[in-house]
């Protein structure tokens, strides 16, 4: 008798294609839209109203590759017009190759904003990307050496008002003040915050917050992108 035997796979094809993922998908119970009107720092100082751009795609395997250079590369590349000094409103595109991606205003609900949860939440992709971020900070008077204290999963570079103050790299985990600005100044009035974080595999989040002389949380500062754009 004869072996029945398997037909070999035709030259060219792998295995058939995984089925659409139509699960629905929100960003509950990690953030909310942001509402109109300032909104304080939560009771530690840190800053929870954000404009976050969808992800841009920026494919990693390891995180390890995350060194200085690679990182300053990354966000040196040129990848939607004005990206260092846009102020954006909510809902707002940009066009990155060929793809068209929106800013949303919203609010964590926890003192860290969640990118993964972001990205998930609006079906975009998790793994392997870049995330903008950018809020307006408004103060009632100057602050003088005043400390941005950042954490990051993934690595990032923070500026204040167009300067470079903060910068995390190599493969890291989230942790507040994990790196603490030199001193700095908060003008009175608007302060533009403007964060790019960049992640492989695995979670992505972050946190900042404002620190004062005496290293106690500024809480005297609103956050209000109504101004956004402006």
């Amino acid at each position: 008798m004869l072996a029945l035997q398997t037909p070999s796979p035709q030259p060219g094809r792998g295995r058939p294609a995984d089925p659409p993922d139509n699960t629905p998908r929100t960003l509950a119970p990690y953030f909310v839209p942001a509402k109109r009107g300032p909104k304080a720092p939560d009771a530690d100082g840190f800053l929870q109203r954000w404009l976050l751009l969808e992800p841009i795609d920026k494919p990693n395997r390891t995180n390890t590759v995350f060194t200085d250079s690679y990182v300053r590369n990354a966000f040196q590349t040129e990848y939607f017009p004005d990206q260092f000094t846009i102020v954006p409103h909510d809902g707002d595109k940009v066009h990155v190759g060929d793809r068209e991606l929106a800013w949303h205003a919203l609010d964590s609900t926890g003192f860290n904003a969640k990118l993964f949860r972001f990205a998930y939440g609006l079906n975009k992709t998790t793994y392997g990307v870049i995330f903008w971020a950018v809020t307006t900070v408004n103060s009632p008077r100057e602050i003088r050496d005043a400390r941005m204290a950042v954490g990051v999963n993934g690595s990032a570079i923070w500026w204040l008002n167009g300067k470079e103050v903060v910068d995390l790299f190599t493969d890291r985990r989230m942790k507040m003040d994990d790196c603490v600005s030199k001193r700095l100044t908060l003008n009175k009035g608007r302060n533009i915050i403007r964060g790019a974080i960049i992640n492989g595999p695995g979670m992505s989040d972050f946190c900042v917050r404002f620190l004062d002389e005496k290293g106690e949380p500024i809480r005297d500062i609103t956050v209000d992108l109504d101004g956004a754009g402006k």
